[in-house]
C-alpha cells in the first residue's frame, strides 16, 4: 500500500482512538464536565485531559511501531485506553485523602499535573509491553 495512504489510514485511526477516549473519560467524570472545565480556564482539569491525550498517542505509537495492520493497532489502542481507564480509578482510588475529580473541579494544579504525569507514565509502559 501506498506509504502515504497508509499514514493517513494510521492518522485517521489514532484520531478515532482518541476522540473515543475522550467521550469515555466524559462519560466516566461525574463531578464536572471535562470541556465546560476546560472552556472555564480550569487548567487542573486541562492539564489531566493533556495527559489522558498524550498518554493515548504513546500507545499508539508503541502499537504501530509493533503491529503490521491498521486493525492491530487499533485494537492495542484500545486495550492501552481501558488501561489508561484503570490508571484513573486506581489514582482515585489510592489517594483516599481527597477525590481527585473533586479536585480537578476545583482548579488543583497540583492534582491536574500528577493526573497528567499518572497517564503519561504508564502510557510509556503500556506502550513498552506491546508487542
Amino acid at each position: 500500500m501506498n506509504s502515504f495512504l497508509l499514514t493517513f489510514l494510521y492518522y485517521l485511526a489514532a484520531i478515532a482512538v482518541v476522540v473515543a477516549g475522550l467521550i469515555i473519560f466524559e462519560l466516566l467524570t461525574r463531578k464536572y464536565k471535562d470541556w465546560e472545565e476546560i472552556h472555564s480556564n480550569n487548567v487542573a482539569v486541562a492539564l489531566s485531559i493533556a495527559g489522558k491525550i498524550v498518554g493515548t498517542c504513546i500507545i499508539l505509537t508503541f502499537s504501530i511501531l509493533h503491529n503490521d495492520t491498521i486493525w492491530e493497532t487499533v485494537i492495542w489502542g484500545l486495550f492501552g485506553l481501558a488501561l489508561q481507564f484503570l490508571a484513573y480509578f486506581l489514582f482515585e482510588v489510592l489517594t483516599p485523602r481527597f477525590s481527585v475529580e473533586q479536585q480537578l473541579k476545583e482548579r488543583n494544579t497540583a492534582v491536574g499535573i500528577i493526573s497528567c504525569a499518572v497517564s503519561i507514565g504508564l502510557a510509556f509502559v503500556i506502550g513498552a509491553s506491546i508487542t
